[in-house]
Parts: structure tokens; C-alpha cells; sequence
């Protein structure tokens, strides 16, 4: 059996039993008012119940404008206290640790009736929406959500705190200077541009108990078309000064991005032609499989200039990749989403050897993200049907 995968690890004061981490994925169970029910609940149950070893929730919303989507959760009031702490529990009944992953969507918000916050006035970047400049006042009142959102996830039992800021999303946007263009303590230089994410940290870590760890995912890097965007370089320094700023841990992803899938979620990941054949994917019998660990040069290249604690997401999918990695030490977790979805005991049947996971990396998935409760529409194959009857019929919008 690999030993790097299964060796303990520590994030803060927080033992966690393997190096496995369930990235934050849309759960898509959200009410209209953002709380949580059994159906969340369950599927925590479930993961922590096929041996992860740590789970980050979907980004959850601090404040009702910063929520992404209609059935985005959130923890924007105490009334999600309730719904959340049901979903620890039962994950600390399962022998399992949760981290509340807290975001806010900023100009990237696809939910009307609301106004979104945003650095300046540049359209978003993946949908063009247009969202005036964020106020002295607002940008406090946004820290002082974050501030009260960390005060719920303490109160509802989450073993930690994962911050969202990759993905285009607000944090992403004060940190890119093609949308954030402010010349004041927000804006106007690589460093000014870090001052909101450290504002943001500092608030949440007010909140924590001693010991208690706060992770980030971050963007390296913006991969849009348009030249000006955050380098590598330039990122890598702030990141520094974020972790200097009180994080135990940073989750390697892409800044701003022009789509999801160039971005962030590539398709068909380590899908060779059987694969292809037993899955249905006629459409890929005769191309080559996309490569797995599609951050590995990010993080490696965060791994030659800071000392912080590593969680690698991006396609890993085979189980001598994720110990090549873990082995290599360019990582110390690996985070993955995809693979949960269709396989929630994927952990288990790792531990058991078997060799790969089964998700193929379609993105149906992502397709009924904010439509339909989180789900692999592969399995059982009369899922395919429902998904096929949904798109053609125009029921499914993306």
C-alpha cells in the first residue's frame, strides 16, 4: 500500500488522518434563504464515511450579495447555524474533520435582485456583468461579514476555516490588476492589491480559537486572454505576505479565468481509449488522454519560494500519481472534487489499491451546477437520459 497517501497530517492544531482532502465543491443544496438540509447533510455523512480525510465544504456566502448562485448555501446569518451544525456532527459521527469554506462572489454573482460588490467598474471577466466600484464603507461592512461568518463556523462545529480566493471570485478580483484598478489602500500597486485578502484573514482569524487552522485557496495566476493580468510572480510575493498574515495552508488554483473549464475544471482527465470505450465517450476513442495534476508547475513553482504547507488540486486521478506527488514533496495534501462526486468512498478504494478513480471528467456535473443538487449524472446510466432530456428540451441552461 502507498505510505505517503496514508501518513498523518497536521494543519494548525488539527490532526488529519490521511492527505486526502475533498476540494470545495458546489453542493448546489442551498434554500432560497441559504440554509442547509438533510441532503447536505448526507452527502457530508457520506464523504467523511468513505475515508477522507479532510472535507472543505462548497464556498458558502458571507453576506447575501455575495452569493454566486440560487442554491449557493449560506452562512450569512445564525439561522444557517442550525442546518450546519446538523452536517458537522454527522461528520464527526463518521469519524470525519470539515472545514467551512467561506467566499463571496463579487462581480461573478449570476443571482438577480441583488447588488454585487466589486473593486472597480470592469466587466466580469467570464460574463461581462458590470458592478460599480465598492465603497469605503462596503468593502468594511464586507470584512466585518467575513468577521461574522467565521463567528458561525466556530458556533456550528467546523474543525477549521478554508477562505475562497481563486476562481474569479471577489478575492480573485481585488488581487488581479485588470479588475482592480482603485488607487487607494486597496489598489494601485502588486502590494496594495494584497491589502483585502490580508484584511480578509485577519478578520476570520480574529474569530478562531487559538490553534484552530485557516486555509486558503488561492490563485497563482490569472488565465484569461487579456495580457495584463497576475503573474506567477507577482502573486507568489502577496501569497507570502498571506501567509505571513495567519494562514496554516494555501490550496494552488487559478485566479481569474475566463471559463471554468480552461480555468479551472479540465475535462476528461487520464481518460485513455478502454476508458473511453467502457464510459461511452465514443466522441474520445481516438484522442489522447488529458494529463493529470494540471497545477503541478503552480505549486512548484509557490514550493521554490515559500515554506507554507501545500494542498494540490487539479486532476489527480491515478493512485501513483498522488503518491508520486506526495512522495516528491510538491504537495502535502491532495484535493480533489471530481472523483468524490461519483465515487464518495474513492479514499477507501484507494486505500484498497484499486488504481485509478472512475470519474471521467465529462463536466456534466458542472453543467447542473446551480440547477440540480450536487450529483454524477454517469452513474446510473439512466442519468444520462434525465441530463440529455434536460438540455434538449432547454431546461438546462449553462
Amino acid at each position: 500500500m502507498p505510505t505517503s497517501t496514508w501518513k498523518q497530517g497536521q494543519l494548525g492544531d488539527l490532526l488529519v488522518p490521511n492527505r486526502l482532502i475533498r476540494s470545495g465543491t458546489s453542493e448546489s443544496m442551498g434554500r432560497q434563504d441559504g440554509s442547509v438540509g438533510q441532503d447536505f447533510v448526507a452527502l457530508h455523512r457520506t464523504l467523511a464515511q468513505g475515508g477522507i480525510g479532510l472535507a472543505f465544504t462548497g464556498h458558502m456566502y458571507v453576506e447575501s450579495r455575495g452569493r454566486y448562485d440560487p442554491v449557493q448555501a449560506g452562512i450569512h446569518t445564525d439561522a444557517m447555524i442550525p442546518g450546519l451544525r446538523a452536517a458537522t456532527e454527522a461528520v464527526h459521527e463518521s469519524g470525519g474533520r470539515i472545514f467551512a469554506q467561506l467566499g463571496h462572489a463579487g462581480s461573478q454573482s449570476v443571482v438577480s435582485g441583488v447588488e454585487p460588490l466589486s473593486p472597480s467598474e470592469v466587466p466580469n471577466v467570464m460574463h461581462g456583468r458590470h458592478v460599480a466600484p465598492a465603497s469605503q464603507d462596503e468593502i468594511q461592512e464586507t470584512l466585518k461579514a467575513y468577521s461574522a461568518a467565521a463567528r458561525r463556523a466556530v458556533s456550528a462545529g467546523f474543525d477549521g476555516i478554508h477562505l475562497h480566493g481563486a476562481n474569479g471570485y471577489l478575492i480573485s478580483q481585488f488581487r488581479s490588476p485588470l479588475t482592480n484598478r482603485r488607487n487607494d489602500f486597496w489598489g494601485g500597486s502588486a502590494e496594495a492589491r494584497e491589502n483585502f485578502p490580508l484584511a480578509v484573514i485577519s478578520a476570520i482569524r480574529a474569530e478562531l480559537p487559538e490553534g484552530m487552522p485557516l486555509t486558503m485557496k488561492i490563485g497563482v495566476r490569472d488565465i484569461v486572454s487579456e495580457p495584463g493580468g497576475l503573474t506567477s510572480e507577482d502573486s507568489i510575493a502577496g501569497i507570502g505576505r498571506l501567509v505571513e498574515g495567519g494562514l496554516d495552508a494555501i490550496e494552488v488554483s487559478s485566479n481569474l479565468m475566463s471559463d471554468y473549464v480552461s480555468g479551472s475544471i479540465r475535462t476528461y482527465v487520464a481518460v485513455d481509449r478502454r476508458r473511453a470505450a467502457e464510459d461511452l465517450l465514443i466522441h474520445r476513442l481516438n484522442k489522447a488522454e488529458e494529463p493529470e495534476a494540471y497545477f503541478l508547475s503552480d505549486a512548484q513553482a509557490v514550493r521554490e519560494r515559500l515554506g507554507v504547507k501545500l494542498i494540490l488540486v487539479g486532476g489527480m486521478r491515478r493512485a501513483t500519481t498522488i503518491e508520486r506527488i506526495l512522495t516528491d514533496g510538491d504537495a502535502d495534501f491532495i484535493s480533489m472534487a471530481r472523483p468524490l462526486i461519483r465515487q464518495p468512498d474513492f479514499p477507501n478504494r484507494l486505500r484498497a489499491g484499486e488504481p485509478i478513480a472512475d470519474c471521467v471528467s465529462c463536466n456534466i456535473c458542472l453543467m447542473h451546477d446551480g440547477h440540480s443538487a450536487l450529483r454524477c449524472w454517469r452513474t446510473p446510466r439512466r442519468r444520462l437520459l434525465h441530463h440529455a432530456f434536460l438540455r434538449f428540451t432547454g431546461k438546462l441552461k449553462f
